[in-house]
């Protein structure tokens, strides 16, 4: 999909994971686009390690309008974007310990009042969805519409759309700085120079520093490494098992295949911007916090990845025009939400930049909690 870079756009995209290519395909029909990539491909970092899941309440109540307004999208795609939804049903438990019944009646409650299906579990019904559960593990909340989420198709549908529109995608080009002269970003790339009405950043974890090369003030996106591990088992687990999460934020682990999980010691580690590697006492963790959940004994780690999510300091997504510089556009800072919630974003920042304002559930949400005013 590499095309040759052209002199000029009206609107520069740097970055073409799932932030770029899914902007690119909702502003593409209207108005000329070229989306610009570090990698000799798009998707190597936070898109192609995500943990692949539609979980209404991730991230927060803050995030909820946004996945929630995603969601038709992703289980129900328009037949000229896929001919086969995108989800996969999951279902979800957020759970606690004996003496964590206050947090989890607490998560329940907010969610429920943001109208998310979510439900009270008792201890029995937690053992029978999740066979070999310690018995100090009686508190959980459960959401049925949980989903995996098919990354690298939602991925590809989102390009395929953007070139189909006319949008442009050069690869092995960073951005090495760009100014504002006559009107025009005049921006300096590894693949050459080009112009452009607006430069748009939707460069995840190094969104500070294309900001900072555009002479821009940073709003302090942060990355973080989280770790993730498929393991096998030494008894047997389906496939189907909930994705399980801890209340207090010290794991999740869900169903991959008969006998295997995916599971992750929901760790933060602040990170410079960097293709992210597992380290071993991250590892480790995840093992741990598992066996202190699941009579289940570990019998392999089969597979083992990093991935960097970049958070905002409130940690709510940061798209919209800076307040000092409104030619230059920000789409950052979503976390480990960002492909539940890019209908959503996409959709709403295209309206901003010249598409046409959605009329759905995504043109329902208020974009205004998410712009980078907030931090001028």
């Amino acid at each position: 999909m590499t095309d040759k870079p052209p002199s000029t756009t009206d609107v520069l995209i740097v970055g073409a994971g799932i932030a770029g290519a899914s902007l690119a395909a909702a502003l593409a029909p209207h108005r000329r686009v070229v989306m610009i990539e570090t990698e000799d491909r798009p998707g190597v970092h936070a898109t192609g390690r995500s943990a692949a899941f539609w979980h209404e309440s991730y991230g927060g109540v803050g995030v909820q309008p946004l996945s929630a307004a995603s969601f038709a999208t992703l289980a129900r795609p328009p037949a000229d974007f896929s001919d086969r939804p995108f989800l996969a049903p999951r279902a979800a438990l957020t759970i606690g310990r004996r003496e964590e019944k206050a947090a989890v009646d607490a998560f329940t409650a907010e969610f429920a009042a943001k109208g998310v299906d979510v439900v009270r579990l008792t201890a029995a019904d937690v053992a029978a969805r999740v066979p070999g559960i310690h018995p100090d593990w009686t508190e959980a909340a459960y959401e049925g519409a949980c989903s995996d989420i098919d990354v690298a198709a939602l991925h590809v549908a989102y390009l395929r759309a953007a070139k189909r529109a006319g949008a442009g995608l050069v690869t092995r080009a960073p951005l090495i700085a760009a100014s504002r002269r006559g009107g025009l970003w005049h921006a300096r790339t590894g693949q050459g120079d080009m112009t452009a009405a607006l430069i748009v950043n939707a460069a995840g974890a190094w969104a500070d520093d294309v900001a900072a090369a555009c002479g821009v003030a940073p709003v302090a996106i942060q990355p973080y490494r989280r770790t993730v591990l498929q393991v096998r088992l030494g008894v047997p687990v389906s496939a189907a098992l909930p994705l399980v999460v801890h209340v207090g934020g010290q794991f999740y682990f869900k169903g991959e295949s008969e006998g295997r999980v995916w599971l992750s010691p929901h760790d933060e580690t602040p990170s410079d911007p960097c293709d992210a590697a597992p380290e071993e006492i991250d590892v480790a963790l995840a093992i741990e916090r598992l066996q202190s959940v699941v009579d289940w004994p570990v019998a392999a780690v089969e597979r083992k990845w990093a991935g960097l999510r970049s958070f905002a300091p409130d940690r709510l997504p940061v798209f919209g025009a800076d307040p000092r510089e409104p030619a230059f556009v920000w789409c950052a800072g979503q976390g480990g939400f960002g492909i539940q919630t890019a209908p959503a974003i996409s959709g709403l920042l295209a309206a901003q930049l010249g598409g046409p304002q959605p009329t759905d559930a995504i043109g329902a949400v208020d974009p205004e909690p998410y712009s980078p005013v907030r931090f001028a």
